[in-house]
């Protein structure tokens, strides 16, 4: 395979490492163990369990006393005179007016309905930083690659001005910029083998790994259709984005406060019944009770709840609208990169790339022949590296903008959209 051939194959497929790092697996190591997802579904657990107690009555209450016959001895139950001492006994129960307990049970439904929608956001965020950190590791240890070949290049240089410089053609001047630009890259190696240990650090802390840890390589990626429209993207958000949904259950949640804070207006009940055990004189007694608050001051109480639920019910609403612009202006962002980054790639690969290449033959095969000075050769070759590098980092950049789309509009998620799973689970529940 001629030289040229050989450098443009590594450069757009790559080798294969024993030992690979596949995405797929970090994503489900953070899925399990990231603090953030742990936190959240801890929360979920806990709004989960105020549903029940948001339904349940108040405690009864039980009372009991004692009640004497006069002041003048501090005990008179047992003596026959003694008509009004007696034992008391008493168990209430408050019962608040009817769909009170109801709407209360709907609002913590509603807030742990939140908390899941929060927490399936929480796990695509997470799942898209994964990706965005291990595309950046993908793009570093391609770095090194290239820096590597480049060297190579640079040594061809490196011998074409030691051959002239060895017959009188050439000042030793250009030997030492040759070896200069070869060690320099050698610098960048060793800043990007650093780099490579930065990113391990952010990746063990999303995945949730204690500690310092080698990620490994990251297998070879490729470059795949994103068959999606800018309109396809807006649709699917706006129907499955999990922060959207959060935001439309804290409205239901608000809706139901400002219903509940309406009720307050109207009194409880608590019941009681009572028991008085006499002494053996007389006969014992027994009694109930029905008591009722009074909302007289509703203007100062209740109305001020209500106007209170009202306004933190246009507050979430604004809210609503404030992520579905911002979501929409995020997607237009990241999908306007992702054209971007793809119409970079074409350019850098099929034109600037091959194109510098062969100015750089052609510069040193006229370097060697005299006819081209060292710093043309040089400088094209700078170029050629320019243009490599840029190409994979358009490469991940056009990936890192995909998983960000994947977040924000849960499209292509683990390979299916949201859509394809909601209609094979329904699809599963009919056969079962």
């Amino acid at each position: 395979m001629p030289y040229a051939l050989l450098i443009i194959y590594i450069l757009f497929t790559g080798p294969v490492f024993a030992g690979e790092l596949t995405l797929q697996e970090l994503i489900q190591e953070a899925l399990v163990n990231n603090h953030e997802v742990l936190m959240l579904e801890a929360r979920e657990s806990v709004s989960k369990f105020k549903i029940p107690q948001a339904e349940s009555l108040p405690d009864p209450m039980f009372m009991f006393g004692y009640q004497n016959d006069g002041v003048r001895d501090l005990y008179t139950f047992d003596e026959e005179m003694a008509a009004d001492s007696q034992w008391m006994f008493s168990v209430s129960q408050m019962f608040p007016y009817p769909g009170k307990l109801s709407l209360k049970g709907e609002m913590a439904a509603r807030d742990a309905e939140s908390v899941r929608a929060a927490l399936d956001s929480t796990r695509l965020k997470v799942t898209a930083r994964v990706k965005e950190l291990y595309y950046d590791l993908f793009l570093t240890y391609k770095s090194i690659d290239l820096v590597k070949d480049m060297s190579a290049l640079f040594s061809r240089i490196e011998e074409a001005a030691l051959a002239r410089y060895s017959t009188g053609m050439a000042p030793q001047q250009e030997v030492l910029m040759a070896q200069t630009e070869k060690y320099m890259l050698l610098e960048k190696e060793e800043m990007l083998k650093q780099k490579i240990q930065s990113i391990e650090a952010m990746l063990n802390s999303t995945i949730g790994r204690d500690g310092y840890t080698s990620i490994g390589r990251p297998v070879e990626l490729k470059s795949n259709e994103y068959p999606y429209s800018v309109e396809e993207l807006l649709q699917a958000a706006y129907e499955n984005s999990p922060d959207i949904k959060t935001r439309q259950r804290m409205i239901a949640g608000a809706e139901t406060r400002v219903e509940m804070m309406g009720r307050e207006y109207y009194p409880d009940v608590t019941v009681a019944a009572n028991y008085f055990a006499k002494n053996k004189y007389y006969e014992d007694m027994w009694g109930m009770t029905a008591t009722i608050n009074l909302p007289i001051f509703y203007k100062s109480r209740q109305r001020p709840a209500v106007l209170e639920a009202e306004a933190s019910l246009s507050e979430k609403k604004h809210d609503l609208d404030d992520t579905k612009f911002m979501l929409s202006s995020n997607i237009r962002d990241n999908y306007s990169m992702l054209r971007s980054s793809e119409r970079l790639m074409d350019l850098y690969k099929g034109g600037l790339v091959p194109k510098t290449y062969q100015g750089f033959e052609s510069a040193l095969a006229g370097y060697a022949g005299g006819k081209v000075e060292a710093i043309t050769v040089i400088t094209t070759l700078k170029s050629l590296i320019d243009y490599e590098l840029l190409y994979w980092k358009q490469f991940t950049e056009r990936e890192k903008a995909i998983a960000r789309l994947e977040a924000l509009t849960t499209v292509g998620v683990f390979g299916k959209t949201t859509l394809q799973r909601q209609g094979e689970e329904k699809e599963w529940e009919h056969e079962h």
